[in-house]
């Protein structure tokens, strides 16, 4: 069974940064890819960005240029960078693991608030 835990959420000004953190103990990051989501209040969850077990990443196309997704994959860690942030950055942030042949696993989440 992957656990997931994510970290790093916050109050930020607008144009401000934060890195989010996902621990995905007992993961195989061969065969595990990761993706950030968020949802904002009265919203659907919506993907942010992702990367394969290979380390292509994917972004949606409102957070180009701003966010990074990277991996560590000594540790089994995934983070998100985020930079320039802007209020409608504002949701709580879901980490989500997907291994090959075993399953699919989000964390609790982690709120990210944007404002002056």
């Amino acid at each position: 069974q992957v656990q997931v835990v994510e970290s790093g959420g916050g109050l930020v000004q607008p144009g401000g940064s934060l890195r989010l953190s996902c621990v995905a103990s007992n993961s195989d990051p061969r065969i595990c890819s990761v993706s950030w989501y968020r949802q904002a209040p009265g919203k659907e969850r919506e993907l942010v960005a992702s990367m394969s077990n290979t380390g292509t990443p994917n972004y949606d196309a409102s957070v180009q240029g701003r966010f990074a997704i990277s991996r560590d994959r000594t540790r089994n860690t995934a983070f998100l960078t985020m930079n320039n942030l802007q209020p409608e950055d504002t949701a709580a942030y879901y980490c989500q693991i997907y291994c090959w042949r075993i399953g699919t696993f989000w964390g609790q989440g982690t709120q990210v608030t944007v404002s002056s």
